[in-house]
């Protein structure tokens, strides 16, 4: 192997970890502006942010917010309407791995649980307004047996399943912010934008404060 290919190689490897190990989530006080993160959640964020960081760009605000992002320090902040914010990224990370065989990561992230609709392609809803139990949808379908991790204000972390019917009823244990997140693999012949891909990993998020 030449020295280019085992560079290239080696950054494929890299990829791959990092975007399986990093999750988009949204943070966002009363009806203050919402802050967006690139990240690993249940670890404490580094001085000057995360190092993959600069690969969040242009998240897509849904419904499309006009006001402009604005880069901070460790996050991208958003004026926003009131209500729960939704947003989806599918073009952090680059398709990595061999062609023909290629994996491709798509985020989504909410913060807040006053609504029980689900707009996203994934996502974790609450079953009643401000509940503490939740369903897990993708494409509008419960997935039933699917990990979910929660993650405390103060960064502990459990990692639950959801029941046959999608759903999971989170253990709050302190006031503070929480965290949820989940994931699911899809493989098949797809397509994201112009690239083929093998597998697709939705990461889901929904970050939300019990008072």
């Amino acid at each position: 192997m030449t020295r280019s290919a085992l560079i290239a190689a080696l950054a494929i490897l890299a990829v791959a970890p990092a975007a399986q190990a990093h999750e988009v989530w949204v943070e966002r006080d009363a009806s203050g502006p919402a802050r967006i993160y690139l990240g690993e959640p249940a670890e404490a964020m580094p001085e000057g942010g995360d190092p993959e960081f600069a690969k969040l760009k242009a998240p897509r605000l849904m419904p499309a917010a006009h006001a402009p992002q604005i880069r901070k320090v460790g996050y991208i902040e958003v004026a926003v309407p009131a209500g729960d914010v939704r947003l989806i990224d599918d073009s952090v990370f680059d398709p990595w791995g061999e062609e023909g065989k290629k994996e491709v990561v798509i985020y989504y992230a909410r913060a807040g649980r006053s609504e029980t609709r689900a707009a996203l392609p994934m996502e974790i809803v609450p079953v009643s307004p401000n509940a503490d139990s939740f369903v897990l949808l993708r494409d509008g379908k419960p997935l039933p047996a699917a990990k979910l991790t929660v993650i405390s204000p103060d960064k502990w972390s459990k990692v639950m399943a959801t029941d046959a019917q999608g759903r999971v009823a989170v253990p709050l244990k302190e006031k503070g912010r929480y965290i949820l997140s989940a994931s699911h693999e899809q493989k098949g012949d797809l397509s994201l934008g112009k690239a083929k891909v093998a597998t697709i990993y939705h990461i889901s998020t929904l970050t939300f404060v019990r008072d």
